[in-house]
């Protein structure tokens, strides 16, 4: 069901917003609920002092005439009085007992109707008059509404049937307790102003999940579209189609996601390109030899070479034999180095001796291109710490590569310099150089700068990145600089042996 970002982001924004709106409502709610509460019974207590105080003041000079007389002698004079109280207390309504409970007069519409002690006969329990009688100024009832008893007469559901909050207190002359007066009130008021805020509540919550869900659809779909595109270019990149690209607009983390998937595209498809020349050259420079072998063992076979000529043309097959051999280790020695399995030791050697050494054995190519060889080397022996053969295979291919790339006639040198607990070694040579585009490229895997194989006809575009390897492995660096059709020098590091 919840598949997409998109249907989890909205589900997640949506329901973290309506939980949010209940707990706020009720919590508005409960709060509303108190305080309406507190300011109900503090309007009635207050409501009831004043009744009671007002009704006391007449009726205390009264010693021969009763409670009950007083209200039926004074009930217009009461009304009167007490209405003009109740019209600034709000919904409220009084009602007036007895010391034994018998309603003597209400006043208001939440209160059975009762004008003077000649009125039908209502009577508050007697449980409400000793909650009454029990306190000293005002009690706030509890015992009260609706239940069992609300269509018993006499009950306090038959008063007070229709009201929530009731306060009573006492009316007494002499310290006597001569009847009640009881305050009183409804919830309409409040239920109708909190039924409103809910609504308002609700109605607001409706308006702001519209905007979210406006909002969050627009969010969802900025950052969702992206993803999408790069989906659909990775199943491109799946097929063999490396061309596909993610359209990048702004500047943030997506922004940021896209540039770098479009960067890997583009590596990708570079290597990919690089893989089908690997493939090409090394088919080519695996059926070149092959073919050469196949050809000249054949002919030495069927009798077509003649016997004087037999050890020339195996010289032949010896070295294209060679050359079969020099791919395969190379090959090998790639997916070693790319798997981890190549291990490496160190050891103490003679970094000047190793140069030399790797000079002579180049010393026919080196006069068959009258090359003019320089060896500088700061001291005659500077021993380094590192692996022998991988320094060897370093060294050997970029002497091979400046034999191979130099102008007749040109010039080599190869230079040993100490620099900061580091022995510097430099080859360069005279000749084709390298064009300034090409230089991030050169330690690429399988990447070939003579690409018509005019110069390079056996390498495969390895011997580079191999170098560059493994001294990455030891935390060595290496660097080129070259001028197109002028020179081109190679510059590595190797840690001196301290």
């Amino acid at each position: 069901m919840f598949k997409s970002v998109f249907t989890k982001y909205v589900t997640v924004v949506m329901l973290t917003i309506i939980i949010s709106f209940i707990i706020q409502i009720s919590i508005i709610s409960s709060l509303f609920g108190t305080y309406s509460s507190n300011s109900k019974e503090l309007s009635l207590s207050r409501a009831s002092e004043s009744v009671t105080r007002q009704i006391t003041s007449e009726f205390v000079d009264m010693r021969y005439v009763t409670f009950e007389q007083y209200i039926a002698s004074y009930a217009d004079s009461i009304r009167e009085t007490v209405g003009m109280m109740m019209s600034y207390a709000g919904d409220m309504s009084i009602v007036m007992t007895d010391p034994s409970g018998r309603v003597l007069l209400t006043m208001g519409g939440d209160v059975p109707s009762v004008t003077s002690p000649a009125s039908p006969v209502y009577v508050v329990d007697a449980d409400v008059m000793e909650e009454v009688y029990a306190t000293p100024d005002h009690a706030f009832i509890t015992s009260r509404g609706g239940g069992e008893d609300a269509d018993v007469e006499g009950g306090v559901g038959e008063v007070f049937a229709d009201v929530k909050y009731v306060c009573g207190a006492r009316v007494t002359r002499a310290g006597e307790t001569v009847g009640a007066v009881f305050t009183c009130s409804d919830s309409s008021n409040t239920d109708s102003l909190l039924g409103s805020l809910i609504n308002s509540s609700i109605l607001s919550s409706l308006w702001v999940m519209l905007a979210a869900l406006v909002a969050v659809y627009f969010i969802s779909d900025r950052v969702t579209r992206p993803i999408k595109n790069m989906s659909v270019a990775a199943k491109s990149f799946a097929a063999g189609d490396f061309d596909a690209r993610v359209i990048v607009s702004g500047n943030d983390e997506v922004a940021e996601l896209a540039v770098a998937f479009n960067n890997m595209a583009r590596s990708l498809s570079h290597n990919e390109e690089m893989r089908r020349t690997f493939l090409a050259n090394v088919s080519h420079d695996m059926r070149t030899p092959m073919t050469t072998i196949s050809g000249f063992v054949d002919g030495i076979l069927d009798g077509t070479i003649p016997k004087e000529r037999e050890r020339h043309y195996l010289e032949i097959v010896s070295t294209e034999t060679k050359r079969l051999s020099r791919l395969v280790a190379s090959l090998l020695d790639l997916t070693r180095i790319e798997s981890g399995e190549r291990k490496f030791t160190l050891t103490r050697f003679d970094i000047c001796e190793m140069a030399r050494q790797i000079m002579i054995s180049m010393e026919t190519r080196i006069e068959e291109e009258r090359l003019g060889v320089e060896f500088n080397c700061s001291s005659d022996n500077i021993y380094v710490r590192s692996d022998h053969d991988a320094v060897y295979q370093a060294l050997y291919n970029l002497c091979d590569n400046a034999v191979k790339f130099s102008r007749e006639g040109g010039r080599l040198r190869v230079g040993i310099a100490v620099r900061a607990k580091k022995a510097y070694v430099s080859v360069y040579n005279e000749g084709r150089g390298i064009a300034e585009s090409e230089l991030p490229l050169i330690f690429d895997r399988f990447y070939k700068s003579d690409k018509s194989r005019g110069l390079d006809k056996t390498g495969v575009g390895l011997g580079l990145y191999i170098t560059k390897t493994v001294l990455d492995a030891f935390g060595e660096s290496i660097e080129v600089k070259s001028e197109q059709g002028k020179y081109c020098e190679f510059t590595f590091t190797v840690g001196l042996d301290l």
